[in-house]
């Protein structure tokens, strides 16, 4: 449909908590979608990266998730549930600041319990990097950043000093 403006750190709306989506909503919803996917795909062409995005993150503020890593998925009211007590750590970054990477400390694995396109409940076992996306998602739809997890105050880096990061 169209690639939107992504609201980038600082706006105060990324901060808000979503709320929840209602059936009647689907078909708004499928536009949203679509707009999701090309604002994606728009961002991917021009950084290189990107493999979700969350609906706040073009200023529709619904806790919507849009996944476009081998196939799209979407996540209508996602629940994160059954975390592990194994975590990892990782330079996590973000399209609404995308030249800033933010050490973050994620679940190794955890559920995900959401609706889908068709209202049909769906849930899985995440595990990895599927898990840290999803955890980063949903922190989206409840106005929480990246920035936020930090592990402290040394736990921020430009992207271009990346290859000084991997020697750490």
């Amino acid at each position: 449909m169209a690639v939107r403006d992504i609201l980038l750190l600082g706006n105060p709306r990324l901060n808000i908590v979503c709320d929840p989506i209602e059936r009647s909503e689907l078909d708004d919803i499928r536009e949203v979608v679509a707009d999701l996917h090309d604002t994606l795909m728009d961002f991917r062409r021009r950084h290189g990266a990107g493999r979700a995005i969350a609906a706040p993150q073009i200023d529709v503020m619904k806790r919507l998730v849009y996944v476009h890593i081998d196939t799209p998925t979407v996540f209508i009211n996602p629940v994160l549930s059954d975390f592990s007590d194994d975590q990892f750590t990782l330079w996590d970054d973000c399209m609404s600041f995308p030249d800033l990477l933010v050490n973050v400390r994620r679940h190794r694995s955890c559920r995900i319990t959401y609706r889908d396109l068709d209202w049909n409940e769906q849930s899985m076992i995440l595990q990895d990097d599927r898990s840290e996306l999803l955890q980063h998602e949903c922190d989206h739809l409840d106005g929480i950043l990246a920035v936020a997890r930090a592990i402290d105050g040394q736990s921020f880096a430009y992207r271009s000093q990346r290859r000084v990061i991997d020697t750490r």
